[in-house]
């Protein structure tokens, strides 16, 4: 899609030399796209977040260097890209991924100028920095709290001298991270995603990949996405932003409307989704749910509180893992997986 409000496309999909993930292929773990993890601000943060769901809730510490930022978030981007991609091939992955810094800024559009090489160390640092405080519901009766950082670790070298160009930056990621990478809780993000100039732009799509998905459309009440996407500007300037991204229309796959009515924004899928893209890791496309009442009743079939679209990326990789056979009715498959996922569930 070419958009004078996106950032100019620096490396065209045929110049590309990604060597571990040579389609390119953009990927992202559910967890962070569904949590403000990271800063939307351009000056540092430094001072505790926390948000509440709920009886969950979420705090991000940072260190005395800022929290990490949406754009610092390119980096785990890339590393889970990588990580997949490998997968996919059948190689062995572990958390400790090295990662050749030139290709890698040429993967999410960046410059590959002196600056552009020291932002990326900053960014290591602050990723390294950021910590996590989260409790996540198992049961009625039980609660879990976890800490753990984005990363575990992070290093860099360089050559010797004034004008010496880093080689490569290694990290290695958390067990949150990599955990959540092994479960394939992953999406597909779309290339334009590092061609967005705003981190309110780039934080809006990534709460409409993963909860509209591939419905025709997703609807949230604009106080709750204002609380989703993590943003600390007032309600008022976070709904002029909205209204600014809707009348643009320059969001990848997704369109955006906003009703000063009811004070709702709904996501739409762009015919292009279906038209002209998969969204899988090969030519074949991957089944598509025709009816959005087979979300309701497939959310009816599963426990209050699945993430049902979380399941319909279980019911992808089941699909492809079986052969990708062709589904002469993709809806009643989709629920045959739920009903059976939780009656099997149910027996255990």
């Amino acid at each position: 899609m070419e958009d004078n409000r996106l950032t100019k496309e620096k490396y065209p999909q045929g110049e590309l030399f990604i060597c571990d993930v040579a389609d390119a292929v953009i990927k992202d773990i559910m967890p962070q796209m569904e949590h403000p993890f990271y800063s939307l601000s351009k000056n540092p943060v430094t001072t505790a977040r926390k948000y509440q769901y709920g009886d969950d809730w979420v705090e991000i510490l940072p260190s005395y260097k800022g929290m990490a930022t949406i754009y610092d978030k390119d980096i785990l981007i890339y590393a889970i890209s990588q990580i997949i991609a490998k997968m996919n091939r059948g190689e062995e992955v572990s958390k400790r991924v090295r990662i050749t810094s030139r290709e890698m800024l040429m993967f999410c559009n960046r410059g590959t100028s002196g600056r552009d090489y020291m932002a990326l160390r900053d960014a290591l640092d602050r990723l390294d920095g950021t910590r996590i405080r989260t409790n996540i519901a198992i049961s009625e009766d039980e609660e879990e709290w976890q800490a753990f950082g984005l990363v575990n670790s992070a290093a860099t070298r360089k050559k010797n001298g004034v004008d010496g160009r880093m080689l490569w930056c290694e990290i290695e990621l958390s067990e949150w991270v990599f955990r959540a990478i092994e479960k394939k809780e992953v999406l597909t993000l779309n290339r334009d995603y590092f061609r967005l100039r705003k981190p309110i732009e780039r934080r809006v799509y990534e709460l409409a990949r993963k909860h509209c998905g591939q419905q025709k459309q997703w609807s949230i009440g604009l106080k709750k996405l204002h609380v989703k996407t993590g943003s600390q500007s007032k309600l008022r300037e976070f709904r002029r932003n909205i209204k600014e991204v809707s009348e643009s229309d320059h969001l990848p796959d997704y369109t955006i409307e906003y009703d000063s009515e009811t004070d709702n924004v709904t996501f739409k899928n762009r015919e292009s989704w279906w038209d002209l893209k998969s969204y899988d890791d090969d030519e074949k496309p991957l089944p598509r749910i025709r009816s959005t009442k087979t979300y309701e009743i497939a959310k009816s079939l599963a426990p209050e509180g699945t993430d049902i679209y979380g399941i319909e990326q279980e019911w992808f990789d089941w699909w492809r893992r079986t052969g990708r056979k062709e589904l002469k009715n993709p809806d009643k498959a989709f629920l045959g997986f739920v009903s059976k996922k939780f009656l099997n569930d149910d027996d255990e």
